[in-house]
């Protein structure tokens, strides 16, 4: 029963004293209406050049002041969520320009030039991102996600190295003379020259098989008509000995009948005019080509 009493009295105690506090509250409300009954109140011109007077100026750049202090304080608390943070943030950085446009209007009015000589630690609360000239982030905006990206420093760019501790990694081993120490280097060079060998071999081959019989490469042909072959009596042993000794080494002698270079170059004709005519000339021009030589003896 004493128990039950004494939380009884406790709770009406409570009940009282939050009435109390409604009522005063009321009351302060009532007693507010009652001071600025029969007044207009004013309101901040929404353009600073619509002001003319130096102190209401100076009161509008308080009035702004006092809201940006509060709204930093507001967005220091980061329970608040993304958007209210992003809301706040955007609403400071537009009364820090409002605030620069009534300083600007107080400097035109003849007031002080608060840009230049009064206090800036308001701005000072936020950091401004490079690039970004004149948006500031303030309290928990800096954390957002997107926002703390840009705070990010950039790692430093390495040092460069002086030339002489360039000069400190140049040896043999930079110049290549080492390359042959670890044993792949041979290995790998000897089957390369070896494909190689194999490609030239069978390209040889294949340029051998692709000429005419009886005819013979132009690199034979331009040796040939570069060294001419004197006819040498066989028994005359010393005009082959003089001949040498003028020439200035071993005469060559031709054991097979050997082409002129008019002959070499007329069978280079013959053979390209038959190529051009197999080409490009039908069977019955072909036959009708072949009748006429047969007939001229060609």
């Amino acid at each position: 029963m004493v128990r039950f009493r004494s939380l009884f009295v406790s709770f009406l105690a409570r009940y009282w004293a939050r009435n109390a506090e409604k009522a005063m509250t009321a009351l302060a409300r009532f007693r507010q209406a009652q001071l600025e009954e029969g007044k207009v109140k004013e309101r901040r011109p929404f353009l600073a050049s619509e002001c003319s007077e130096l102190p209401k100026a100076e009161k509008w750049r308080r009035q702004i002041i006092s809201e940006i202090s509060k709204k930093v304080a507001q967005i220091q608390n980061a329970g608040l969520g993304e958007f209210r943070i992003r809301d706040l943030n955007d609403e400071i950085n537009k009364l820090l320009r409002e605030k620069g446009h009534w300083e600007y209007r107080i400097k035109e009015l003849g007031g002080p030039d608060y840009r230049r000589f009064g206090p800036r630690m308001l701005d000072h609360e936020g950091k401004e991102v490079p690039g970004n000239r004149g948006y500031k982030y303030f309290g928990a905006a800096r954390d957002l996600p997107g926002v703390r990206e840009l705070f990010e420093k950039e790692p430093a760019p390495a040092q460069r190295k002086t030339r002489g501790e360039l000069m400190k990694d140049v040896d043999a081993e930079y110049y290549g003379y080492r390359d042959e120490d670890d044993g792949v280097l041979l290995p790998l060079e000897a089957q390369y020259e070896k494909q190689a060998v194999m490609e030239a071999v069978q390209k040889w081959r294949a340029e051998k098989e692709s000429r005419l019989p009886g005819e013979k490469p132009a690199q034979e042909e331009e040796e040939e008509s570069i060294y001419s072959v004197q006819n040498l009596e066989p028994d005359d042993d010393e005009n082959r000995d003089e001949l040498e000794e003028e020439e200035g080494g071993i005469s060559f002698f031709a054991h097979v009948p050997v082409p002129s270079q008019k002959e070499v170059e007329e069978a280079l004709v013959r053979r390209k005019k038959m190529e051009l005519l197999q080409r490009y000339a039908s069977e019955t021009l072909q036959a009708q080509s072949q009748e006429a030589r047969a007939l001229l003896g060609l």
